[in-house]
């Protein structure tokens, strides 16, 4: 038996409640999130099947609606009439947070353009889960799932390359190994973390180095979110100035401004420039 916790939420307001539902634990839900599907005349369900298992630890009885992105244009109809006289209704996905990378754009964008009211019920999310332990910059592009076709995945993995910050991707595992190929190719030099089953009892955090990258050879199943690193910084600096650079400097001081000197030799050089502005100052005061 689950022992309800007191409810805190007096009076629902009818409208969209996009709630969040764990990633892979049933217990990482919050208060909130399990009194309004509580409180809700119809919960939207990505597959009713998965959903239960959720539903009924916490015991909600509300009624199910099947909304996936086979039936959601086709529901849209019915749901905004729900909408419109005043109902309650939940969206939640298998897992994690609804309409990112799942159903619910369709609708959200719909209850925008009536002005019906929308709210958020945050929580887990596998995208913030992953990035909070890859170590990385949390500077990050979230793109979602891999394009299917390969022309369009390699022309999209070259652009994304050149993009400094980390990157994070769902992927089906069972397409993981016509994506390492790729990956490599273009992010030569970064690390990856791949994570897998998260929250789960099977947990998994692979760390590699992209150019150490090999193929799986088990079948692996499920979904797994991928985080690349960074793009790294191959300017290496030496921090001191050399007697060469020192000499030519001295040649240049009296003809050349102390910018014009910092800009000629920082371009031939791998000096930081306030180095050499120094050196140039130290000069000048010297004359």
């Amino acid at each position: 038996m689950i022992n309800k916790p007191q409810s805190k939420i007096k009076n629902v307001k009818s409208g969209l409640y996009i709630v969040s539902t764990p990633i892979g634990n049933l217990e990482d839900i919050t208060f909130r999130a399990v009194e309004i599907l509580r409180k809700s005349d119809f919960i939207l369900c990505e597959d009713t099947r998965v959903s239960k298992n959720l539903l009924n630890k916490y015991e909600i009885n509300s009624k199910l609606i099947s909304n996936h992105k086979f039936n959601e244009k086709k529901n849209l109809s019915k749901i905004l009439g729900y909408l419109r006289s005043g109902k309650i209704i939940s969206l939640i996905s298998d897992a994690g947070t609804p309409s990112i990378s799942d159903p619910g754009a369709l609708l959200v964008n719909a209850c925008i353009e009536e002005s019906l009211h929308i709210f958020p019920i945050p929580g887990p999310s596998a995208l913030a889960a992953a990035v909070s332990i890859s170590g990385f910059s949390d500077k990050f592009l979230f793109y979602g799932f891999f394009p299917e076709k390969k022309k369009e995945l390699s022309l999209e993995l070259k652009r994304l390359s050149q993009i400094d910050n980390s990157l994070v991707f769902f992927v089906s595992l069972k397409k993981i190994n016509k994506i390492i190929p790729e990956i490599k190719e273009n992010f030569s030099g970064r690390k990856i973390v791949f994570c897998r089953e998260i929250t789960k009892f099977y947990e998994e955090f692979i760390r590699k180095n992209v150019d150490e990258l090999e193929l799986f050879k088990e079948n692996l199943k499920g979904e797994c979110t991928i985080v690349i690193s960074e793009k790294k910084n191959n300017k290496i600096y030496s921090q001191i100035l050399s007697e060469s650079d020192k000499l030519l400097i001295n040649k240049m001081i009296n003809k050349f401004s102390v910018k014009e000197i910092t800009n000629i030799i920082s371009l031939n050089r791998k000096i930081p420039k306030k180095e050499i502005y120094s050196y140039c100052l130290k000069l000048k005061n010297e004359i």
